[in-house]
């Protein structure tokens, strides 16, 4: 597995910016919970303050595994092994699959990965590859032909879909 490790002065760097964003949070909790102004929440006895202190952590906790399992999809979305995520992670591809089970998607039958578009007068078919990645061929209204869009994949089939649309409006038929 991968050990990542930052440097000291990361670690100092990551470590102010985190007490930065910490800080307001927490006296927005004190503020709510006491009903005084945010900016009285140091005059509070030493526990509610570091209770103020422990409940801000706890929504900064939520919120980056609610970003961490994001980041996992966008991996798992462009392709990204549960393996490899586990390994950044520290974790086997078991643990990665249990950590966010909906980070990468399963196959789908051979018929899933196709689907055409019609537009402009023109053609494409979309096509997915075994990895999960998108390409399209088409042939525009005015007989431009572009086949499998000279090797450039795409994460998903909208995205696949916008460039094929994008070729199919620019050679379209001037009808006016």
């Amino acid at each position: 597995m991968i050990a990542f490790e930052i440097a000291p002065e990361e670690q100092a760097e990551l470590d102010k910016a985190l007490y930065d964003a910490l800080n307001p949070l927490a006296s927005a909790i004190r503020s709510r919970q006491t009903g005084l102004p945010a900016d009285r929440m140091w005059e509070a006895s030493p526990v509610e303050v570091a209770l103020s202190v422990l409940a801000a952590w706890k929504v900064m906790d939520a919120e980056v595994r609610r970003l961490t399992a994001h980041a996992a999809a966008t991996a798992g979305s462009y392709g990204a092994s549960y393996e490899q995520m586990g390994a950044v992670w520290g974790i086997t591809r078991q643990g990665a699959r249990k950590k966010w089970p909906d980070a990468v998607s399963r196959s789908a039958p051979a018929t899933a990965g196709r689907s055409a578009l019609a537009l402009f007068g023109g053609t494409a078919e979309l096509t997915q590859a075994p990895s999960g990645d998108w390409s399209w061929a088409g042939v525009g209204a005015d007989g431009t032909h572009v086949a499998a869009t000279d090797g450039k994949r795409y994460a998903t089939a909208e995205e696949a879909a916008a460039h094929a649309g994008a070729f199919l409006k620019e050679h379209a038929v001037d009808r006016s």
